[in-house]
């Protein structure tokens, strides 16, 4: 079987929404990889919102032009009988929701970018001690005023 030419590249979709992957889950808060500074980290979530936009926009695209396709097929002037032509069928409904789905989670993640009054603050808080003895070592090394 010789592939075709859809086959022989991989669409830009899938290497959008991988990389959009791996640098969200740099960019998260909750994640020790890459930079510590947390408006390094939310740029960083924005860039990885930015590819899954990307690659939402580019699943539209493709799965919207194979419909266009199908639709120009079926009105269009044949031999073969109309009951057996392609229509819009479940897997076209399913790209367009994992494409609108996509896009909503990039936008989302494009909204973690903090505001510039709260750039300049820690995110993080100290932690607090939770034994009496972790206490009573914090109050000899800070004591009250």
């Amino acid at each position: 079987m010789v592939p075709t030419p859809r086959v022989q590249h991989l669409p830009p979709h899938l290497l959008l929404g991988f990389f959009g992957i791996i640098v969200s889950v740099v960019g998260m808060k909750c994640t020790k990889v890459g930079e510590e500074d947390p408006v390094t980290k939310s740029r960083i979530a924005v860039a990885g919102g930015v590819l899954f936009i990307l690659s939402g926009l580019c699943t539209l695209a493709a799965v919207s032009l194979y419909a266009t396709q199908v639709t120009y097929e079926f009105f269009r002037e044949s031999t073969v009988p109309i009951n057996a032509r392609y229509e819009f069928g479940s897997a076209l409904f399913i790209g367009w929701g994992a494409a609108s789905l996509t896009m909503l989670g990039g936008s989302l993640l494009c909204c973690s970018c903090p505001a510039k009054e709260r750039r300049g603050q820690q995110y993080y808080r100290q932690s607090q001690p939770s034994t009496a003895r972790e206490f009573q070592s914090h109050l000899q090394h800070h004591p009250l005023k």
